[in-house]
C-alpha cells in the first residue's frame, strides 16, 4: 500500500515541514493558537483525503507535481524567513 506513495515521498516530507513554517508564521503574526491549530488539522485532513482518493490519477503526473510542490514549498520557506528577519529587525533584535 505504501508503494503507491513513494513517488510523492519528498513532497510529503517537505510539505509537513512547510506546514510547520506556516504555523510559525501565524504565531509570529499573533493568530490565536487554537484557531491556527484547528485550521491546520482541518487542512491536513483534507489533503490526506484528497491524497488517498486521487493518488492513482496523480501517479502519471507525479514528477510535475513534485516539481511544482517543491518550488511552492521552497518559495513559502523563503518568504517565511524573510518576514521573520524583517520582524526581528523591526523589534531591534538584529
Amino acid at each position: 500500500m505504501l508503494e503507491a506513495y513513494l513517488p510523492f515521498i519528498w513532497l510529503i516530507i517537505f510539505g509537513n515541514i512547510e506546514n510547520l513554517i506556516l504555523a510559525s508564521q501565524g504565531v509570529v503574526k499573533g493568530v490565536d493558537p487554537k484557531i491556527l491549530g484547528i485550521s491546520s488539522i482541518i487542512v491536513v485532513i483534507i489533503w490526506h483525503v484528497l491524497g488517498c482518493v486521487l493518488t492513482e490519477v496523480a501517479m502519471d503526473y507525479s514528477n510535475v507535481i513534485n516539481i511544482i510542490g517543491g518550488l511552492a514549498i521552497f518559495l513559502l520557506g523563503v518568504q517565511a524567513i524573510y518576514e521573520a528577519v524583517q520582524n526581528i529587525k523591526a523589534k531591534g533584535g538584529a
